[in-house]
């Protein structure tokens, strides 16, 4: 074959590929769609685009008077007063600490009770206990903190009426640190405990009952048919909830601790996080550079975290991560 015949044939080879669509051949095709997503892309540039130019507070000593762009450029300054507080290790770890126990122990609970709830095979008892546990999702943290001032006040407190009546010792809850840890991820399991088991028992609700009942008919028991069908099948909806929990790994529970603890210094300890310890510091000083650099802090470590765990997910199967 003479090359003029070969250049004819690979033309018409390329003629007869199909031509790669670009953006504007989609945009001709789904016009409608696209102007239907112009509310959402106005949205996001309003409320999630242009506040970032706030970010430029954090390396400024903002004032009134001058504005943000005016105020005095002062670099890293404002980063220094979470180091130089000598608080910023400890507050770090009690806020990550208490993040990681809310997401795992809260999770695992929730997926132990929808996986009950999902065996009962009485309707009425099952509407009636989910209504009970999703119950406190609507308490609000303020009534909260009403609850367990009643039940833990030493003076007055339900705790140590009962143990006055016994004949014990009254316990001074609020005095004694160390036992806040482990109350603090009670109240929060408590309260959103009903929340995320809806959503897990929806999930469930949508597996086939046919493999239940091939599982059945293979001879699988209860335990067998939640082993090998329910929490696999599960485990997208867990690992999906669980990147978007540790994307706010950094931002604490701020509702629950400002609401619960208070002003109470002698528990700052073991439950003084970075945003209250911000909250307290902005309060005082109402210094805007210093509590936007808490915050950039928090979101770079933040980020950080989640593209990390986003890899290992991605590097075990590629399915389950979220970019």
């Amino acid at each position: 074959m003479s090359r003029p015949e070969r250049m004819q044939g690979g033309a018409a080879v390329q003629s007869a590929l199909p031509r790669k669509k670009g953006f504007l051949d989609e945009l001709k095709r789904n016009k409608i769609l696209f102007v239907m997503l112009i509310p959402t892309f106005v949205y996001f540039l309003l409320n999630s685009y242009m506040p970032m130019v706030g970010i430029y507070f954090a390396f400024t000593r903002y004032n009134f008077r001058d504005g943000l762009f005016g105020s005095p450029f002062v670099g890293l300054e404002n980063f220094k007063f979470l180091y130089k507080s000598g608080k910023l290790f400890s507050l770090t770890a009690n806020t990550i600490g208490y993040n990681v126990a809310f997401i795992l122990i809260a999770n695992i609970l929730q997926v132990a009770m929808a996986i009950i709830l999902s065996r009962l095979s009485s309707k009425l008892f099952k509407r009636i206990t989910q209504s009970i546990i999703f119950l406190p999702y609507f308490v609000s943290y303020v009534i909260l903190n009403v609850i367990v001032y009643n039940i833990f006040n030493y003076e007055v407190g339900f705790l140590n009426g009962l143990l006055t009546r016994f004949g014990m010792e009254p316990y001074n809850a609020y005095g004694e640190p160390g036992i806040w840890r482990y109350l603090m991820v009670i109240f929060y399991v408590w309260k959103n405990l009903g929340y995320g088991m809806v959503v897990y028992l929806a999930t469930i609700t949508g597996i086939s009952n046919d493999l239940y009942e091939a599982a059945e008919i293979d001879g699988a028991n209860v335990i067998q048919q939640i082993r090998y069908i329910t929490i696999p099948l599960l485990f997208p909806t867990f690992v999906i909830l669980l990147m978007f929990a540790l994307g706010r790994i950094m931002r604490g529970q701020f509702d629950l601790f400002y609401q619960v603890i208070g002003n109470n210094g002698v528990l700052y300890e073991v439950t003084d996080i970075l945003d209250t310890f911000v909250f307290r510091t902005l309060k005082q000083d109402f210094d805007v550079g210093m509590s936007t650099s808490a915050g950039l802090f928090q979101s770079i470590v933040g980020f950080f975290i989640i593209t990390t765990v986003n890899a290992l997910i991605k590097r075990k199967d590629e399915a389950y991560a979220l970019f």
